[in-house]
Formats: structure tokens, C-alpha cells, sequence
């Protein structure tokens, strides 16, 4: 699956689309119970729809925090691999920091949107000269009455195939 492509297609094409939100449950099977729907977005970058589902939520009946953390570390990875090649650069989340704002208490959106510019800035050039960069990216959460939920921000591990050192 060559996925920058796949999320290329998806930004313009229904059937791509659904064609993407078929496969990514298979090629990421943790996600797959909370029925996030992946929106690759029409200027660039990805939002992540996390459902008001019964799974999703807590004890006291809103979207659960560890549901809304998914959904983000999920879209801000979608985000920067749609920029980098998945077969020439690992990607592994060193950080995760969750601000929470308000109760989720109806459907969410996650929308992460890095620029072309700002990847070749900050993880490209670097990856130059050195093995491995640390790549942060901040996503924003909000339910569908517009109210802000969450802010989270997420540091990735950029390293090209070639200089990782463990085994596959």
C-alpha cells in the first residue's frame, strides 16, 4: 500500500476515501473498534472523525480521554507520512501530551495539518545530517458544535529505514 498516494486519492475521490477507511482498520487493527473515519483534507493534512459510539466513551457518558489521544496520535501520524515515504522513513511516537479543555459529549474531529515546507524544514534538511530527527506536531480536537476538547501534542522519531539498528 503506497500510502502519501492512497491519501492522495482520498483527498478528492468518495470511493478512495472509503477505500482508505476500509484498509486502515486491517493495517492498524488497535484502532479498529473505535471506528475513526480518516478525512484527508482539500488544502493538506488529515482529520480523524471519532464516533459517539458506546465503545468510545466513559463512565460518566462522554467520548473517553484515551479514545480522543487515539484519534490524535493516529491523525498527526497520518499527517507526517503523508509528507515522508513510509518505505524509506520509520516513524515511532517518542511523546504524546494530551491538554484536555472541554467534555466530549458528541461526535469529535482530530485535524492535524502540516505544511510540505515545515517537513522539509524541520525533519528533511536535518535527516541530512544527521540519523535520526524528532518531529512535533500539534493537533487539535473539537466536537461537532465547534467547542475546542483537546489539544495534543505529539514528538515523532523520524529515521530513515537504512540507519535503524533492531532487527524486523
Amino acid at each position: 500500500m503506497n500510502l502519501p498516494r492512497l491519501l492522495a486519492k482520498a483527498r478528492t475521490s468518495a470511493t478512495w476515501r472509503w477505500s482508505l477507511n476500509f484498509l486502515l482498520p486491517w493495517v492498524i487493527p488497535f484502532n479498529r473498534p473505535h471506528g475513526f473515519r480518516v478525512h484527508p483534507l482539500p488544502t493538506g493534512g488529515i482529520s480523524v472523525h471519532i464516533p459517539y459510539w458506546r465503545v468510545n466513551r466513559n463512565h460518566i457518558r462522554g467520548i473517553h480521554a484515551c479514545a480522543i489521544a487515539t484519534a490524535s496520535e493516529m491523525c498527526s501520524g497520518l499527517s507526517v507520512l503523508e509528507k515522508l515515504d513510509p518505505k524509506r522513513y520509520r516513524l515511532i511516537m517518542r511523546t504524546l501530551h494530551m491538554e484536555y479543555r472541554y467534555q466530549a459529549k458528541r461526535p469529535a474531529t482530530a485535524k492535524c495539518v502540516p505544511t510540505a515546507e515545515e517537513i522539509d524544514e524541520r525533519v528533511m534538511r536535518p535527516l541530512a545530517r544527521q540519523d535520526s530527527v524528532d518531529y512535533s506536531s500539534t493537533v487539535e480536537v473539537h466536537d461537532n458544535a465547534g467547542n475546542h476538547l483537546a489539544t495534543a501534542t505529539v514528538t515523532w522519531q523520524v529515521k530513515e529505514w537504512s540507519k535503524v539498528r533492531t532487527k524486523v
